[in-house]
């Protein structure tokens, strides 16, 4: 009606202007103006001073100036030689309010708003509101509320001015009811539908929103249908007709397919033809059908984008390969030709980085295995995309390829990256009731001013540690990849005033190492340190473990010095740094304290991870970590007084060999490591203290000292330790964007040990929790929810449902 009406104004208006007799403007005079300025009107005007008006021009001015859709009504009347144009101005939109809408944001109703024409600020224009109500309506079906109700109201105020408020009633969801696939007999519903996205209400549906119904859903699962079967040799599948009834209150939907089956086909030959660049050999190895095999559309498919893959590695970046199924509906056999038309073999001009504001191009160049003015490669540029997402620099990272103008065998390469805060800056206070008031402050940054280096210094400050570290690391010292690296360390400890919380004795420490990273491939890289430390410990008589005061009295030293050789090795497949989601880490690493230290031992360190995407966004993680430590050589105990060797009671003699550094085991049990305990303390423990007959007191079943100064056991660690997990991160809703925060469910297992001797699976700890791993502002902050649920006696003691550590993770 509104369009009718609008017709007939104009249609009346040029019945006017037809009266009007030719003539030339000298002059135009705009009347009603308010809030438009005559230069906007003259710049839209068709007709100017001088022209000679006739009627169709007239007409003409009409529809340019209503074309503008400032104005509601426009004349044209002539004062002597001069046209004077009437025009009444549309109101302009004070205020646009936007209320009873939950499921979809408002910032994104009014952006989409805003694109259709209906903003504050701008002119008004009924139309453009009816068109808003029907696109409101239309994204609420998509998301399954079939009885929404959008109602705008429109308030007209002074100086021709409007309030628009749109009031959204959005119903319930309409649940599909029923999922009906007509026709197939070949296979269960069940089997069918396993992995369709529409389905009925199930236990899951309040996460998956499988029973609400969406069009693109729908689609999306008949394509999958057809998938099936055509993968299990029914080539001449089809969907012959869908149906979807909604029910009278708009609230349950029924949904109907019906299908044709067809005849299985099998493999009657396999055909290679256009111009095969390749030897037919090699080709014919990526040919995943061979004759007598059932049709099989994926494999088909796969065989497509494994010559086009394998093209675009040697340089035809714009390969073509097309399978082209002949079947025989007789036979029921189908004879499959791929025609291969590789397109011209291409080279790489140029390589152009877009959003590294805060980084250097070279050092996203040295990443890059694509490199300038060489053959086009696929390969390169995925290997070089998947480098540039470990630096753990880039939210995202892109490629793209674009033809030079004007040459058919030239690409430009586009790098487009998206930065995020590869370090954190923290000054914290917090407080523990172990640790007491917590002061901590660090610096860490991955890519130093852009350069790729690494630095990071530290300090904490609590009621049992002061400790100061600073590190440095350039990995690319030299342009082929070798980096190094030095690192300084200042702590002291004293764990007594933990309580049996932790080993009771004090240690001080300065070190100083420097580290060269070797890289022997892609994937592999080398790194060795050699290092100096110097270590003193103070124990207490009554209140340390008796097992380590034995250990130092033996030793005859409180002051170890140390010179330390390292070799490590690193294996990585990861896809990315921060969220990766296949690839792995394989690392294996030994640490020796060399001849000329106070005690000379060495620990051996490996662990191997992998990342396995298991469908519809759940990521499987296992890793399994152990560690191992002995001393070497012929050391000896060098306490021989009497005294000492009568109240011995634990095995350290003078003259027998130096066992492990009690300093150096190993422990479980933490945030980062077997979740659900606090951190170091499951393991071997020990009683503090010794019996009236000078023997040391040993720890009861559960963890209970009876005569020692503390009720239980402490932690002393060992020199073996095993450590399993298993975790699933899973595809929230909420938490679209995994670099920055994901979610997993885990279970932990492990344990330490005193010895690698002393192991068995049924003293194994475990847990099993939820964690969040978010990348803050402030650096990585990891929250987990553990539930250990099965233990050692005296290990509840130790239990920690709730745990979380932030800071920087490199």
């Amino acid at each position: 009606m509104k369009r009718i009406a609008a017709l007939i104004l104009l249609a009346s208006l040029s019945t006017s202007v037809l009266a009007l007799e030719p003539f030339v403007v000298s002059d135009i005079r705009i009347e009603g103006l308010n809030r438009i300025s005559a230069g906007t009107v003259f710049n839209y005007l068709p007709v100017n001073k001088g022209d000679r008006l006739t009627t169709e021009e007239a007409q003409q001015a009409i529809r340019a100036l209503y074309n503008t859709k400032f104005f509601s009504d426009v004349e044209l009347e002539r004062d002597g030689d001069i046209l004077v144009i009437k025009v009444v101005e549309r109101p302009s939109i004070a205020k646009l309010t936007i209320r009873g809408n939950s499921d979809i944001k408002t910032d994104d109703l009014k952006k989409g708003l805003k694109e259709i024409g209906l903003s504050e600020g701008e002119t008004f224009d009924r139309l453009a509101l009816d068109r808003v109500q029907q696109e409101l309506i239309r994204q609420y079906y998509n998301r399954g509320k079939y009885n929404v109700s959008v109602s705008p109201h429109v308030t007209e105020l002074d100086r021709n001015r409007v309030s628009i408020d749109i009031e959204i009633r959005e119903g319930k969801v309409a649940k599909v009811k029923e999922v009906n696939i007509v026709g197939n007999t070949a296979f269960t519903d069940k089997e069918i539908e396993d992995n369709f996205e529409t389905g009925t209400t199930n236990f899951m549906s309040w996460y998956s929103k499988n029973d609400q119904y969406s069009q693109d859903k729908l689609s999306g699962d008949l394509k999958k249908l057809q998938s099936y079967y055509m993968d299990r040799g029914y080539a001449d599948f089809g969907v012959d007709s869908t149906q979807v009834t909604i029910a009278p209150d708009k609230r349950a939907m029924y949904i109907a397919a019906d299908v044709v089956q067809g005849d299985i086909y099998k493999i009657s030959g396999t055909h290679l033809l256009g111009q095969l660049i390749l030897p037919e050999d090699t080709l014919r190895k990526l040919v995943f059908v061979k004759d007598g095999d059932l049709f099989n559309r994926r494999a088909i498919e796969a065989t497509s984008d494994s010559i086009k893959a394998l093209l675009a590695n040697i340089g035809y970046a714009f390969a073509k390969v097309n399978s082209v199924p002949k079947l025989d509906k007789q036979a029921h056999t189908a004879d499959i030709t791929w025609y291969i038309q590789p397109g011209p073999r291409v080279y790489v001009r140029r390589v152009i980085f877009q959003g590294n504001t805060r980084t250097e191009d070279d050092v996203l160049r040295r990443e890059m295995r694509q490199l300038e003015g060489a053959w086009y490669s696929q390969a390169a540029i995925d290997r070089s995309k998947i480098r540039l997402q470990q630096l753990g620099y880039f939210k995202t990272v892109k490629i793209d390829k674009q033809t030079v103008p004007g040459s058919d065998d030239e690409v430009d390469l586009t790098v487009k990256v998206e930065e995020q805060s590869a370090g954190s800056l923290t000054f914290g206070v917090g407080y523990s009731q172990y640790s007491g008031i917590i002061l901590s402050s660090s610096v860490s940054q991955k890519n130093f001013l852009g350069t790729g280096d690494q630095f990071t210094i530290g300090a904490e400050r609590s009621d049992y540690l002061t400790s100061i570290n600073a590190g440095y690391y350039n990995p690319y010292l030299t342009d082929n990849g070798i980096g190094i690296g030095y690192n300084a360390t200042f702590s002291k400890a004293d764990y007594s005033s933990l309580g049996s919380q932790y080993a009771s004795y004090s240690n001080s420490t300065k070190s100083f190492s420097t580290t060269l990273g070797v890289p022997v491939t892609d994937f592999d890289r080398l790194s060795g340190s050699l290092g100096i430390s110097s270590t003193k410990i103070n124990t207490y008589e009554g209140y340390t473990p008796q097992v380590l005061v034995d250990y130092i009295n033996a030793l005859g030293h409180q002051t170890m010095h140390t010179w330390t050789g390292s070799l490590s090795w690193v294996h990585d497949t990861r896809n990315s740094y921060w969220a990766p989601t296949h690839g792995g880490q394989l690392t294996a690493g030994v640490n020796v304290a060399l001849p000329g230290s106070t005690v000379q031992y060495w620990t051996l360190n490996a662990e191997a991870n992998h990342y396995w995407p298991i469908g519809k966004g759940f990521v499987l993680y296992l890793d399994g970590k152990m560690g191992y430590g002995d001393t070497y050589g012929n050391q000896k105990y060098e306490n021989t007084t009497a005294d000492y060797s009568a109240a011995n009671a634990v095995g350290y003699k003078a003259g027998d060999r130096v066992a492990f550094p009690f300093w150096m085991n190993f422990y479980a049990g933490g945030v980062t490591d077997l979740r659900g305990f606090q951190d170091n303390t499951l393991g071997p423990r020990a009683c503090a203290g010794v019996a009236t007959d000078g023997s040391p007191i040993k720890p009861q079943a559960n963890g209970y000292c009876p005569g020692s100064s503390y009720t239980y056991a402490q932690p002393i660690g060992g020199a073996f330790k095993v450590l399993g997990t298993a975790e699933v991160y899973l595809p929230l809703p909420f938490l679209k964007d995994i670099n920055t925060a994901r979610v997993s469910v885990f279970m932990d297992v492990g344990q330490a040990y005193q010895n690698v001797q002393s192991f068995s699976t049924k003293t194994l700890d475990a847990s099993a929790g939820v964690s969040l791993h978010w990348q803050a502002p402030i650096g990585p902050l990891i929250i987990s929810l553990g539930f250990p649920f099965r233990s050692q006696p005296g290990d509840s003691q130790y239990e920690e449902r709730i745990q979380f550590t932030f800071g920087s993770q490199f």
